[in-house]
């Protein structure tokens, strides 16, 4: 993967002097690949990593394994993207392995995860089988350790 794709992965803030200098170019060169990879779709969009625990939000997130029946002519993919295209869902992956899909839900509380399920997820033609697991805490997102873990404070040692 390109250096720059990389640097902008771990922290989309940083300016494009500070690129310059992390990649040794000159910044309308850095611009332009930027631009090049927006256009091209490389580049869909620029988020931040927000820490759940710190919010004052009751949002649940769901993983949601899914097992479907692929589709002649179509595969997994028009389903897959049918499923995808659901306001609730926030990420959607072809996976290998005992099921399909692997769904990523958000929803306000266990209410209204359970009804996602089981009014539209489980209605969709080709859909067989979910099994769904709630994020109880987050350590680790998208690259970025969520809480640096409390120092070991060591005993003293006596002879």
């Amino acid at each position: 993967m390109d250096h720059l794709l990389e640097l902008l992965q771990q922290n989309s803030k940083l300016s494009l002097s500070e690129l310059s200098k992390l990649l040794g170019l000159p910044i309308p060169e850095i611009q332009q690949k930027i631009a090049d990879y927006e256009k091209n779709g490389v580049i869909l969009a620029y988020q931040a990593v927000v820490d759940p625990e710190k919010l004052d939000v009751d949002a649940v997130t769901a993983y949601i394994e899914v097992r479907i029946t692929p589709e002649r002519g179509g595969g997994f993919d028009r389903l897959a993207q049918r499923i995808a295209r659901f306001d609730e869902v926030k990420s959607c992956w072809l996976m290998s392995g005992g099921y399909d899909l692997a769904v990523i839900v958000e929803g306000e509380n266990l209410r209204q995860i359970a009804h996602f399920v089981s009014e539209k997820l489980s209605t969709v033609e080709g859909v067989i089988a979910t099994a769904t697991r709630f994020r109880l805490k987050t350590y680790k997102q998208n690259g970025v350790l969520l809480s640096e873990p409390p120092p070991v404070e060591r005993l003293p040692v006596t002879p």
